[in-house]
């Protein structure tokens, strides 16, 4: 790709997340995304950023989502796992400096998510997070500090040795 955005890169691992088992839907997509950066760009830039992924061969559309070209995963999977996300979404965005698209590519459709399914994505998902429903892409809070679980006492020291004289 000649021209990088930062909200490709973020779309693209946004829906590597999404889409595991099945073709991932605007709601699936927005849910990943607010997982990986707190914040979710604007719906007109994700829409503009789908012809781009699409032409340059990583995305293809399925049904009434998205998922992922092989050559895609493959770029995904030489990610590294054990790094921070904004170490993560770098690398990737050097991947995809590096990327040339095939030729076939350029003929692919271009996915079925439009601006107001993702409009309607975005507050659908944002009433969720107002609400006390239990979202279960967010990650689990790490403690703060490290507690003793209830009921494991200490073991109590030996009483010190009495001299016989």
């Amino acid at each position: 790709m000649s021209l990088i955005h930062d909200v490709d890169v973020l779309l693209l691992l946004a829906t590597a997340m999404a889409a595991k088992r099945r073709p991932a839907e605007a709601l699936d997509i927005v849910a990943a995304i607010d997982l990986l950066q707190n914040n979710v760009p604007v719906a007109d830039k994700l829409v503009d950023a789908f012809p781009r992924l699409t032409a340059a061969g990583l995305l293809t559309a399925s049904g009434e989502g998205v998922q992922l070209t092989a050559a895609a995963e493959a770029l995904i999977e030489t990610l590294p796992r054990k790094v921070e996300t904004p170490e993560r979404l770098f690398a990737l965005r050097q991947q995809l400096a590096d990327w040339a698209a095939p030729a076939e590519a350029a003929l692919a459709v271009v996915p079925a998510i439009t601006v107001d399914a993702l409009r309607a994505a975005i507050l659908a998902h944002r009433a969720a997070a107002a609400s006390s429903a239990k979202n279960l892409l967010v990650a689990k809070p790490k403690p703060a500090e490290t507690t003793k679980r209830p009921g494991q006492r200490q073991r109590k020291p030996m009483p010190a040795r009495r001299r016989k004289d």
